[in-house]
């Protein structure tokens, strides 16, 4: 599996950073991927639906954790480049 494309779009609220867009082997897309800062810096979180009860349960998400390490390493170099673009327009 490679990841062949990610979009992200900056957001700056109070921990929400961003939002991630996520293509696999240019076949699957997974959206709204959430880029968040956390009280150790920054994650990334799985798109979720809130349930009945008030908790979020993930829509999509990796099985693994070295398929999530290496989703996160490449999201959020994608946020920190997107960052620096923003910065020097």
């Amino acid at each position: 599996m490679e990841i062949t494309e990610i979009r992200v779009t900056l957001r700056d609220e109070d921990r929400l950073k961003g939002f991630a867009n996520v293509t696999f082997d240019n076949a699957f897309v997974v959206r709204g991927m959430k880029i968040i800062e956390g009280n150790n810096g920054y994650f990334v979180a799985m798109p979720s639906r809130k349930r009945p009860d008030g908790s979020h349960q993930d829509i999509a998400h990796p099985v693994n954790a070295e398929t999530r390490r290496l989703i996160e390493e490449k999201v959020l170099a994608a946020f920190e480049e997107a960052q620096a673009t923003e910065k020097s327009v």
